[in-house]
């Protein structure tokens, strides 16, 4: 599989990595074997940029890959996240309660935690994963920065954080890669964040590069998702937004057809060919998706192509998250 570094001059991965969260969390019914089993082929294909972070599960999505790579460590990639703390609730009836923490004992303990879920002496690229607003980014960062001094984390990373933070957080410690949703249906990083990372040197990793599988046509309707998943319930795919989405995948469709391929490769080629430094992680829990993305790394587009794509589709109708979800983000 062909690779790319994470800004010009960053650490070399894979140019389509693995999402790894649907394993564990959020995406309904999940079989551990299956996911083993994906890891271990993405690893044979030359797939080695895993993602994951300490809130799948909870911490259960961190065992799974800490187990999945024990014997094949030297050839991962390996990323995790801390920032978002989600607790029991008082009862079965009440649900988990949700904050985000970036003060620096709690970057320190979050990272022990990790390493040990993990089996790894060290991480190779931890993000916060989403912004505290009630820590300056500068002590955020200097914390996660004493990581890097101790040998514990290689690289650090931003997630869904503002064109502003990561300019105050790049001044204090070098930041290898921002992650945030990028995708034909989402596209919010184009005005101000994409110029900031290209202008200062880092990646964009992008995360729900198929629209959170919705572009490649594999559903149509919350209701063909499992009873636990979570975009049973999004605003993308609910009342008038999910029938004017549905057209988007008709045309993203249209356009696959033309070339051949299917239209989560379309959309993953597009996510590809907007810049040299941008790298999709498509999560999925089964081989026969991972192979179909993987393909995708060999699909070229012309700049004609990529922007006929982008007028053909436009963004979404609807936010990508809640009302309290959509707080968290551009922070």
């Amino acid at each position: 599989m062909n690779k790319r570094t994470l800004g010009p001059r960053g650490p070399e991965v894979s140019s389509i990595g693995l999402g790894c969260m649907g394993m564990s969390a959020f995406y309904g019914a999940s079989d551990e074997q299956e996911a083993l089993r994906t890891i271990d082929r993405a690893l044979d294909l030359g797939c080695n940029f895993l993602d994951t972070s300490d809130m799948y599960g909870p911490h259960t999505n961190e065992r799974l890959i800490g187990g999945a790579i024990r014997a094949r460590r030297d050839e991962v990639f390996l990323a995790t996240k801390f920032g978002i703390k989600l607790e029991p609730g008082a009862g079965p009836a009440d649900p988990p309660r949700r904050s985000i923490d970036g003060s620096p004992g709690y970057v320190r303990s979050a990272c022990e935690g990790s390493l040990k879920r993990l089996g790894v002496e060290h991480i190779d690229l931890y993000y916060q994963h989403r912004v505290d607003p009630g820590t300056p980014i500068e002590d955020t960062v200097g914390a996660m920065a004493e990581l890097v001094a101790q040998g514990k984390v290689r690289h650090l990373g931003l997630s869904e954080a503002s064109a502003e933070t990561i300019r105050r957080a790049h001044a204090v410690h070098p930041i290898t890669a921002v992650q945030t949703e990028y995708s034909l249906w989402t596209r919010d990083v184009e005005p101000e964040i994409l110029p900031t990372l290209n202008e200062l040197g880092i990646a964009l990793v992008a995360y729900s590069p198929l629209g959170r599988g919705f572009l490649s046509g594999r559903f149509s309707s919350p209701d063909e998702l499992d009873e636990g998943d979570f975009r049973r319930h999004g605003p993308r795919f609910t009342g008038e937004n999910l029938r004017e989405n549905l057209k988007l995948v008709e045309r993203v469709k249209a356009l696959a057809g033309e070339k051949q391929i299917t239209p989560g490769q379309l959309a993953l080629a597009w996510v590809l060919h907007r810049g040299e430094h941008i790298v999709p992680i498509p999560g999925t829990k089964r081989i026969s998706y991972l192979q179909e993305n993987i393909a995708a790394a060999e699909i070229r587009l012309t700049d004609d192509d990529v922007q006929r794509i982008a007028e053909a589709v436009p963004t979404a109708t609807g936010p990508r998250y809640d009302e309290a979800g959509m707080r968290t983000v551009n922070v």
